[in-house]
């Protein structure tokens, strides 16, 4: 039977209201200097199809232990691709579509979920491909493996200590839960990145340039061909639950969880699709072809504005 993608984020009535508070004060701090140092007005249209893929690669959980299951973050990716800067922003617009449009993660926690995945997992990613010396092509694919683990575990961390300062759950259990599972979860995204990075550099080493001389075409190109081919695994996706819905469970704070139901396309679900797996397909396929003009009605605008 068909299953569809497991919830990924934190929802709400996990996080404390002061925790939600200073959350969205950090998020927004980095926003602000996110939009001053990224140099994004010529990257936009390669960011939104970036974004849709990320989006769609998201929605295909892999199992990685009995009923548990992990998903693609891609922020190391989005960094390596793009820098850090620009990568936040990128991720930035996957999870706040994913929140608004499909409830995947709470609206007040949404703070929290920006900071874990679009900042703490850019800069980590980042931060551990450059200093592998990466620009070597025979250290890239390793580089990219452990930016893309350690971009997991970075992320899985600070969720932890979220929920332990918020008094959901003691930091002695759900951290080892947390780093356990997410371990697992980590090999997956290195693995993803790494395959990415070595396909890219065996096509076009070039493409791999960050955006001041970067050959933007091309790689929007390939990330198209990657975004088809997500688009179409994405009925194959684990509906087992993922790595912080796993841990949930067995620590007894899952009853926490609510939801204001706003959602559009709640559970990634196109209403009125009798098939589970075609409305599934759907559903993801809007949400990437949302974020992709998103993309380019931005470039768009900032086009015209300097003209």
């Amino acid at each position: 039977m068909f299953l569809s993608p497991a919830a990924m984020h934190i929802p709400d009535g996990f996080l404390s209201l002061p925790v939600v508070l200073v959350g969205w004060g950090l998020t927004l701090s980095l926003l602000a200097a996110a939009l001053r140092r990224a140099n994004a007005a010529s990257q936009l249209p390669l960011m939104g199809v970036l974004a849709a893929f990320i989006f769609a690669a998201q929605a295909i959980n892999f199992p990685v232990a009995a009923g548990t299951s992990g998903h693609l973050i891609g922020a190391a990716l989005t960094a390596i691709l793009l820098g850090p800067w620009q990568g936040m922003l990128t991720m930035t617009a996957v999870v706040t579509v994913q929140a608004l449009v499909f409830q995947d993660g709470g609206l007040l926690a949404l703070g929290w979920n920006l900071f874990n995945m679009a900042g703490l997992a850019c800069f980590a990613g980042d931060l551990v491909y450059r200093r592998l010396g990466a620009l070597q092509a025979r250290r890239a694919r390793a580089a990219a493996f452990l930016a893309g683990w350690v971009s997991v575990m970075v992320a899985a961390t600070a969720a932890s200590l979220q929920l332990a300062v918020s008094g959901t759950v003691a930091v002695g259990l759900v951290l080892p839960a947390m780093l356990g599972v997410h371990a697992l979860i980590g090999i997956g995204e290195g693995l993803i990145s790494a395959g990415a990075v070595a396909f890219l550099r065996g096509a076009q080493p070039t493409v791999m340039a960050r955006p001041a001389g970067a050959p933007g075409n091309r790689r929007t190109a390939y990330l198209l061909l990657g975004l088809g081919l997500a688009l179409l695994l994405t009925p194959l996706a684990s509906g087992f639950p993922d790595g912080l819905e796993r841990v949930a469970q067995r620590l007894a704070f899952d009853a926490k969880a609510t939801a204001l139901g706003i959602g559009l396309l709640n559970d990634y679900a196109l209403p009125g699709v009798s098939s589970p797996a075609l409305s599934t397909a759907l559903a993801v396929a809007l949400g990437a072809a949302l974020l992709a003009g998103l993309g380019w009605l931005m470039a768009r605008a900032l086009a015209r504005s300097q003209s």
